[in-house]
């Protein structure tokens, strides 16, 4: 927000959770103050039931980027992209992967095994086909832990080796900035940032954005299989207590965070 003010650019928002009007507690979203200060883009654009993915999020933010570089009127164009979703961080700086189309067969033959054998099973084979992506990938996503296994059977190779190995040409130059804390710290802060999420709402946030899925019979969507709400809806279907949840939360939010560094580290040559 300070740099924002300092060189008077807008924010653009690079959360794969933080676009969705429904979840501002659990995905830490700016607030509306916060956002009378600096201009945000790609927060609480979208509705759950809305389909949305990272080849759109890198359309729709290579050609906010570009028009916002063209029609800046000072001498030093700049936007801050940031955010944590790596998936889409990749898409807007280096393009998506051209990835082979993946038969319905090898699909619907994933999808059995994840239904007959669940998450652990899900978890174990994507850390078995490719442990290269395993080592980056949101391990509570099921929908990206399948499409990893989709794409390794297909291709008859890791999904991480069909990656780019180039990136895509932008009409803009990028200087990355990390901000990195001690791991004690970090983790602290983590624990202490999902209790201020409870304390705020999240339970209530949580289930006002389940419940309309259950009740319809409809399946949930891949925007609600992500940390705070996978733990959560876990508490409401009885598979654990709210404290046991909560720690969960934190848990799993610690994990993410060493992936997320580990992440910049070796794709965008942070921290060296």
């Amino acid at each position: 927000m300070r740099r924002a003010e300092e060189w008077g650019c807008p924010v653009v928002n690079c959360d794969s959770r933080q676009i969705y009007r429904e979840l501002p507690v659990g995905t830490a979203a700016p607030t509306a103050e916060e956002q009378a200060r600096v201009r945000h883009y790609f927060v609480g654009t979208h509705s759950l039931t809305e389909d949305y993915n990272a080849g759109q999020y890198e359309q729709d933010a290579v050609g906010l980027l570009t028009g916002l570089m063209n029609n800046h009127s000072g001498d030093r164009p700049f936007a801050i992209l940031t955010g944590g979703s790596m998936l889409y961080m990749n898409a807007v700086l280096n393009g998506l992967d051209d990835l082979p189309s993946v038969p319905a067969g090898v699909r619907q033959s994933v999808q059995n095994e994840y239904k007959e054998k669940g998450m652990a099973w899900l978890q174990e084979e994507v850390q078995r086909v490719d442990a290269d992506y395993w080592n980056e990938v949101d391990r509570t996503n099921p929908q990206r832990l399948l499409h990893c296994i989709e794409i390794c059977r297909t291709a008859g190779m890791p999904y991480s080796r069909l990656r780019k190995q180039s990136s895509a040409k932008r009409p803009w130059k990028v200087h990355i900035t990390c901000l990195a804390r001690p791991r004690k710290e970090l983790y602290d802060r983590i624990n202490r940032r999902v209790d201020a999420m409870m304390a705020a709402g999240l339970e209530e946030e949580a289930r006002r954005a389940y419940l309309p899925f259950r009740e319809q019979g409809l399946p949930l969507p891949n925007s609600l299989r992500t940390v705070g709400y996978n733990e959560m809806i876990d508490f409401f279907e009885g598979r654990c207590t709210k404290e046991e949840a909560v720690e969960k939360i934190k848990q799993h939010t610690r994990n993410y965070a060493k992936r997320q560094m580990t992440w910049y580290r070796n794709s965008l040559q942070c921290f060296s």
